[in-house]
């Protein structure tokens, strides 16, 4: 997204003190059909390790859940052993997608008690975990749909993980290698027609975070499909959350499509930055994730359009990688297609060099790879 020709605004939220300070991303949890194999998905087609284990084997008789690492991103991959669980539900409505954005922070109790003075509707009240290795605290609000913000307070704890997860080692793929994924970068929600502004205003009110950028039907369309965005972010800019809403056009847009196979709003996608996003692409390809196109005609005028960059334009025509430029530097992102049956989460892998914006000179590129991708569905 280009910081120039789309609105910025300040901060919506009316407290000065960051009454929610929030460290950086802990975990993302995922409600999947089948952990196990899921699991070695991630390891071998993603290049995460199997790090540490919950399940019948630690005492946990409700549900198995694996943590997968790479670099300082943390994901947990949980299935149920009986059916009529929330969890089980989650599953049958939405299939596999993100339950928990959790984010890490100095005390549990304080985010819960004002984000939830603030209008938030509690998930879990401060909580106390503890095993041999200490305690943590945890608590959690709701946000859009089914997804929720677990708050966890860890400086007391000092195991692998969370109690109750045992070393995994035994059960993780020897010999994967990484492919360079290194933090999440940002994670977008899709939100009905109508609801962006409402969760806008809740992350602004309830969590203190500001809008970074605003796109409208003008900034985001092609000729058949067309969405609304608007980028929340918290005081450092560390924790950055689009969120999305469709709206009108000739055909049904990529966001239709996800609430049509979500059956509510959710996480659409999860950004993860690299430092070399041709090595990581051309790994990531390799062991099998695939990824959306571009026509070739987009390189003819890569130059003119972004200016003089460091990497050969041919080796990123041919990954397919997009370049987009800001006031502070450019990026280069490419987004996987969606990573199970039903069309609605996906990955985008991004390497920022200096720019702080999201590529909103490829918007019209991107939408028609995914328009073609859900012609092919006949979902378009």
């Amino acid at each position: 997204m280009d910081t120039a020709s789309a609105e910025t605004k300040p901060a919506v939220n009316g407290d000065k003190a960051d009454f929610l300070p929030l460290k950086n991303w802990d975990h993302i949890e995922f409600y999947t059909g089948n952990a196990k194999q899921s699991a070695f998905y991630y390891q071998y087609a993603m290049g995460f390790r199997l790090t540490a284990y919950s399940g019948l084997e630690t005492g946990n008789r409700d549900r198995a859940s694996y943590l997968l690492e790479q670099g300082k991103i943390r994901f947990v991959l949980s299935t149920p052993y009986h059916p009529g669980s929330f969890l089980s539900d989650h599953i049958n409505k939405h299939g596999d997608g993100v339950r928990d954005i959790a984010l890490e922070v100095d005390d549990a109790a304080s985010a819960f008690h004002e984000t939830t003075k603030r209008g938030a509707e509690p998930v879990l009240e401060p909580t106390k975990i503890e095993d041999e290795n200490g305690y943590i605290i945890r608590s959690a609000i709701k946000t859009y749909g089914d997804t929720i913000h677990s708050f966890i307070e860890r400086k007391n704890y000092k195991g692998l993980f969370l109690p109750g997860f045992a070393d995994a080692s035994a059960k993780a793929i020897k010999d994967i290698k990484d492919v360079g994924l290194r933090s999440v970068d940002h994670m977008v929600g899709n939100v009905e027609l109508g609801k962006m502004n409402f969760y806008v205003n809740f992350y602004a009110k309830v969590m203190g975070f500001n809008q970074l950028l605003s796109f409208d039907d003008k900034d985001i369309s092609t000729e058949y499909t067309a969405l609304m965005s608007k980028v929340m972010q918290n005081g450092t800019g560390k924790i950055k959350f689009p969120i999305n809403e469709p709206a009108a056009g000739k055909k049904k847009s990529q966001i239709d499509e996800y609430l049509e196979f979500y059956h509510s709003a959710g996480v659409q996608h999860i950004a993860m930055s690299t430092t070399n996003i041709v090595e990581t692409v051309s790994e990531l390809k390799r062991r099998g994730v695939e990824f959306l196109r571009v026509p070739t005609s987009y390189y003819e005028e890569l130059e003119a359009r972004v200016g003089k960059i460091d990497e050969n334009i041919e080796e990123l025509s041919k990954h397919g990688i997009l370049v987009d430029r800001d006031d502070d530097g450019y990026l280069l992102q490419l987004f996987s297609k969606p990573i199970e049956d039903r069309p609605t989460v996906f990955f985008e892998i991004i390497q920022r060099k200096g720019a702080k914006s999201f590529g909103k000179g490829n918007f019209k590129a991107l939408f028609e790879a995914i328009e073609r991708e859900q012609a092919v569905r006949g979902t378009l």
